[in-house]
């Protein structure tokens, strides 16, 4: 028996892997119904160590729209909370379901995952990283725009895990990638130790205005992420000027999207006005999370 196809993070994949998983969540979302017999009978368990609403929700309908169905576990309702390893975990759930989705804090709990399970395993994400997420991303501006390869990006606030996975993107689909961070928060460097190895173009700005000049799309999140509340005051003094405005987003290109991974905390990283208006697709985004998911299920169970 081979190894299973997990779904962990984007720089461990080829770009036509890739693109080749956009193309069947775009089939899936476009005929929707011809893939309810796909993953008949198949079952999807789900750990939450991290409470969710568009993780849950779209991954639970998109398993359910394929045929199969799914088992939800919270950290109160298995033996994780008390203590069993994940690689027993692994092994254990390996038994009794076809594929495991895992969304938690510390990245070792991941491949720890992965590597003692004989089921595929999906990063539903992490602390380090959310590459669903970028799939439904990059799936909603192609069908906004056509392909982002080639097409300059903003990020404007906090260099957090989502931002780490649009580093990753930018080099598996070939767009320019400009960070605008506070120095405090940004990434670390072995990352863009990798980008420079593999010929990718990301690069930091000092100033949000910078990042947007002339993007194609604009991208922000939450400048206060679960874990890390405590800091919430220091870190909204350091992020404000990098707020998502109507007036930043006029330095963009003028047919620029806005997205947010959501849930938004309006007036914080981004304005009513911005999120609310014409350029904003994150109702789109949102929504791509249940199709660029079924398209990654299909592929991990093939």
């Amino acid at each position: 028996m081979g190894r299973p196809r997990h779904f962990l993070d984007l720089d461990g994949f080829e770009t036509a892997t890739l693109r080749r998983i956009l193309a069947r969540a775009g089939e899936l979302k476009r005929n929707r119904g011809d893939g309810s017999r796909l993953l008949e009978g198949r079952a999807l368990a789900m750990i939450f160590e991290k409470p969710s609403t568009r993780t849950r929700v779209s991954f639970e309908v998109g398993i359910q729209q394929l045929g199969g169905h799914a088992v939800v576990l919270s950290e109160g309702d298995c033996q994780l909370g008390r203590g069993e390893t994940m690689a027993d975990t692994a092994r254990v759930l390996s038994r009794y379901v076809d594929a495991i989705m895992i969304r938690t804090d510390r990245p070792r709990k991941l491949t720890e995952l992965a590597e003692h399970a004989t089921v595929p395993v999906i990063n539903g994400l992490t602390d380090e990283s959310h590459p669903c997420q970028i799939m439904a991303d990059v799936m909603t501006y192609e069908e906004h725009r056509g392909s982002i390869g080639g097409r300059t990006v903003a990020w404007s606030g906090d260099a957090n895990n989502v931002a780490r996975s649009w580093v990753h993107a930018a080099v598996k689909f070939g767009f320019r990638l400009r960070l605008a961070c506070p120095p405090a928060l940004r990434l670390n460097g072995a990352l863009l130790d990798w980008v420079e190895a593999e010929g990718g173009d990301v690069a930091y700005a000092d100033r949000a205005e910078e990042a947007v000049e002339d993007a194609d799309l604009v991208l922000t999140d939450t400048w206060v992420s679960m874990g890390v509340e405590a800091a919430e005051k220091k870190r909204h003094n350091l992020l404000a000027p990098f707020r998502v405005t109507e007036a930043l987003m006029r330095r963009a290109k003028p047919d620029a999207l806005f997205m947010h991974c959501l849930p938004a905390h309006r007036g914080q990283e981004v304005s009513d006005g911005v999120i609310d208006g014409p350029q904003s697709v994150v109702w789109d985004e949102a929504e791509n999370r249940l199709h660029a998911q079924k398209g990654i299920l299909a592929w991990c169970l093939g």
